[in-house]
Order: C-alpha cells, then structure tokens, then sequence
C-alpha cells in the first residue's frame, strides 16, 4: 500500500513540475487575404489580432517582413496574460499578386524558439 501511494504522490508531483510557465500566444488567424483589390480602392492596411493565453508577460521583441513593400508594426509594450495585441501591416499595393510573409519574434514558449511566420496574400488589380 506504501508503495502504491509513494507511487502516487511521484506521478502527481512529477506532472506539476513539468507544466511549462510563460507567456503563449495565438493568433485569430495566421493568413490575411486581401482578395482582390485595386490599388486605388484600398489603402493596404490590415491587422492580425492575438491573444496571450500564457500566464506570463508576452513580449513582441521584433517583427520583419520578407521586403520593403509590406511594413509591419509591432505591439511597444508587453501584453499581459488574457489580454489581446494587434500586429498593422500596411502593404504598398504594387500591381500584381502578392504572396509575402512576416516573421514575428517574441517570448513565447508556444512557438519553436519564439518564432511565427503570417503571412498576406492576395491580388492588385490597376
């Protein structure tokens, strides 16, 4: 019987010790699709929202883009748990198709290395 509950006891504290702490975050959706647009009928501007549902500070520390035709601009401060964030990209409306990602670096253990990739997608008619 000893032995059943030392095992016990073992199991529980073992699973308590290996819940990972910090700061998480989920976007609403990894993809923004503009659709079709005309360069003149849309100013470029779109928002990918998230929320921290860790139970640490979540710390945007960089956001990039793959070119100069899309900047992106990042949360300034930290965004506490169960609070929401916005990360605004503004694309430029070259003609054309667009396919362009943004990489995001912050604190969060959800992520391989704190590292997401979103991405926009779309066309630009003149």
């Amino acid at each position: 019987m000893k032995s059943f509950l030392r095992l016990i006891a073992f199991v529980l504290f073992s699973t308590a010790t290996y819940a990972q702490t910090g700061a998480k975050i989920e976007f609403k959706a990894d993809t923004i699709d503009y659709g079709t647009v005309t360069k003149q009928g849309d100013n470029g501007v779109r928002v990918f929202e998230f929320t921290n549902t860790g139970n640490a500070d979540l710390i945007i520390t960089d956001v990039k883009s793959t070119c100069a035709c899309l900047v992106p601009s990042k949360p300034q401060g930290p965004i506490a748990p169960g609070k929401t964030g916005k990360i605004e990209v503004k694309y430029n409306m070259a003609t054309g198709p667009i396919r362009k990602t943004i990489t995001v670096h912050s604190n969060a253990i959800n992520t391989a290395g704190g590292v997401i990739a979103l991405k926009i997608k779309g066309e630009v008619k003149p």
